[in-house]
């Protein structure tokens, strides 16, 4: 899952909110110094990596792109199922998503001091290119995959990664809600054990 799934995973605390958001900037762990529930949010964002690694449905979608894209596929598969959520957004969350994405903004500015480098260096390009709620049209799942694209310096072929998208959309929506379902009640339980 990317930015959008796992923000929305997090239960209702800032702290573990921004623990889940920067988990991926965060290596082994080094994180003993941040405060208690942002340290959960961490091990939330890895609770889920690990249950999304090794679901049978995320691996069935991502069988459908690996031979074009090898290794990558995981990558482009959560972008997509960020893309399914926000797309469905109303399915899943009473607030719009547009106020939702400017709180999620704005907490992480006025909590820009204790984010890890790569995040602070990030987070100006996803509110000024607005990722979290573009993640609903193809444009901006396009441009996120171009992002990518450059940061692999065109190893990766994430760019072309929207035809993938298009042609397997309906298998993939429907990979992502059942997949989507799954994870939800996994968290509701996970979230008590951290």
């Amino acid at each position: 899952m990317n930015f959008l799934a796992h923000l929305y995973l997090s239960p209702n605390n800032n702290e573990i909110m921004i623990g889940n958001f920067i988990a991926d900037h965060v290596r082994g762990n080094k994180f003993k110094h941040y405060p208690e529930d942002i340290q959960k949010g961490i091990y939330l964002h890895r609770a889920i990596d690990t249950f999304t690694d090794a679901n049978e449905i995320v691996r069935i979608s991502k069988r459908r792109l690996h031979e074009r894209y090898g290794h990558y596929d995981g990558v482009i598969i959560d972008i997509f199922y960020d893309h399914f959520l926000a797309k469905n957004w109303s399915n899943y969350s009473q607030i719009p998503l547009d106020i939702y994405t400017n709180s999620i903004y704005q907490l992480l500015e006025k909590n820009k001091e204790i984010l890890p480098e790569k995040t602070q260096h990030l987070l100006p390009y996803m509110i000024q290119y607005n990722w979290l709620y573009n993640y609903q049209f193809t444009d901006g799942i396009q441009d996120v995959l171009n992002g990518m694209n450059r940061r692999t310096k065109g190893k990766s072929k994430m760019n072309l990664a929207i035809e993938d998208l298009e042609l397997y959309y309906t298998d993939l929506e429907n990979d992502f809600q059942t997949f989507m379902f799954e994870l939800i009640n996994f968290v509701a339980i996970e979230i008590d054990k951290i």
